[in-house]
């Protein structure tokens, strides 16, 4: 689905911050400046807009051209209209899910950006996550943590508290059934939420640089250490810990049965928070932790997935699109569109303000002090296309019938040997 508009109104908050001087320092645009974004859902489009907003006051005489295109259509149409009447700007994913258009020249070289003070200084954690080759691609506009959102009400009325291993992990969780609930809830209709418990599971288990190499395809699927993963996270299924016939629901889907308390917990992004406060979960019966450590000799690391904009090769107006860039990653616009009324995640900056919301002062302490093992991007954009969409049938396959471990093994063995 498209939306097409041309953004020509300024909000109040425009006019305040440029009165104020925020956004200084950036030389008057004339032209156009296209975009086409994936950010459709009505928060995501109206923080989109907004930064048009914003950014069009700074510079009057620019025509810029919206184009708001479905997250799952841009899916199939980036790669379309990268390699024809491209827009200058895209939105688009870190890490693996930008090396086909890297590859095929379809991304254009930023790296003079993150030369610039702004970047060097404040953005040096996401930059890993943007290079390819030694050069950079892209520039982020936000963040956000995973972690476990758990029912606090439940854990008090069972006597259990935040577990930070393994052992107390499965405990909790064996309290958790014999109550007649479910440990977690998940929707696996649309396979990626089981990419982030293997994510997670083999993070603990084995560490970001064997994660990494698994999704590089450098590491054989039937390794023992991926076994060892598996065996891990079948520990938990035994248990009866997920809710069942959760291949039938998405994970919107699944939300009732941590409102409903029929589940305690659910491992999931922080864009769960809104739902679940609109359905009525109170603050003050949720509440957030950071996934247990599994190998004590395994440093911490998380997934944090970071959604991008990057500029096609074949736009006209590349400089008015770099300043586009600046402007998205400046301090005072990541304080305002990573608020908890806005997109309620993470800004990129780091002398960005983090909004006084719960789950966003948790997640950004977790990530800043106390994950060192390394930032994952999540399942579906660390391993190529092809290979996180057959490998997360796996993973979801393996969920209901975990039994089937051999053949999913060795089927993902041989998609390795041909795709990498």
């Amino acid at each position: 689905m498209l939306f097409n508009v041309k953004k020509t109104v300024v909000a109040a908050t425009t006019s305040t911050l440029l009165a104020t001087g925020a956004f200084a320092g950036s030389h008057a645009l004339s032209g156009d400046l296209v975009i086409f974004s994936d950010m459709s859902n009505p928060a995501p489009r109206a923080v989109m807009e907004g930064m048009i907003d914003r950014f069009g006051a700074m510079h009057p005489n620019l025509n810029i051209d919206l184009t708001v295109i479905d997250r799952e259509n841009m899916k199939t149409q980036i790669l379309n209209f990268t390699s024809a009447n491209a827009p200058d700007l895209t939105n688009w994913y870190a890490a693996n899910r930008m090396i086909p258009f890297v590859d095929a020249g379809l991304f254009e070289d930023v790296s003079d950006l993150w030369a610039e003070d702004e970047f060097v200084n404040n953005l040096a954690s996401t930059k890993g996550a943007l290079t390819l080759d030694g050069k950079q691609w892209g520039i982020p506009y936000t963040y956000y943590q995973w972690g476990v959102y758990y029912r606090e009400d439940i854990f008090k009325e069972l006597g259990l508290t935040e577990p930070t291993t393994w052992a107390e992990e499965k405990a909790n969780c064996g309290k958790i059934v014999a109550s007649g609930r479910a440990c977690y809830t998940i929707g696996t209709k649309y396979l990626w939420t089981a990419g982030g418990w293997f994510d997670y599971v083999n993070l603990r288990t084995n560490g970001y640089d064997f994660h990494v190499q698994l999704a590089n395809g450098e590491i054989a699927w039937t390794d023992p250490r991926v076994r060892q993963t598996f065996a891990n996270w079948r520990e938990l299924i035994d248990m009866g810990a997920f809710v069942e016939n959760h291949q039938t629901y998405s994970w919107q889907e699944s939300l009732p049965f941590i409102v409903n308390g029929d589940a305690a917990a659910i491992l999931i992004g922080n864009f769960a928070v809104a739902p679940l406060r609109e359905a009525g979960l109170s603050d003050d019966k949720l509440d957030f932790y950071q996934f247990v450590s599994i190998n004590p000799d395994v440093a911490m690391a998380e997934d944090a997935p970071t959604d991008t904009f990057h500029i096609p090769s074949l736009a006209k107006n590349k400089e008015n699109a770099k300043e586009f860039m600046r402007f998205v990653v400046s301090a005072e616009n990541q304080t305002l569109i990573n608020a908890g009324n806005a997109l309620g995640q993470l800004p990129i900056n780091a002398q960005s303000a983090v909004d006084d919301d719960e789950f966003l002062n948790q997640g950004f302490a977790m990530l800043s002090t106390n994950s060192p093992g390394g930032v994952a991007q999540f399942f579906d954009r660390d391993f190529p296309a092809e290979m996180a969409g057959i490998g997360m049938e796996g993973l979801q396959e393996f969920m209901v019938f975990p039994d089937n471990l051999e053949d999913i093994l060795n089927r993902l063995e041989t998609a390795r040997a041909d795709i990498y």
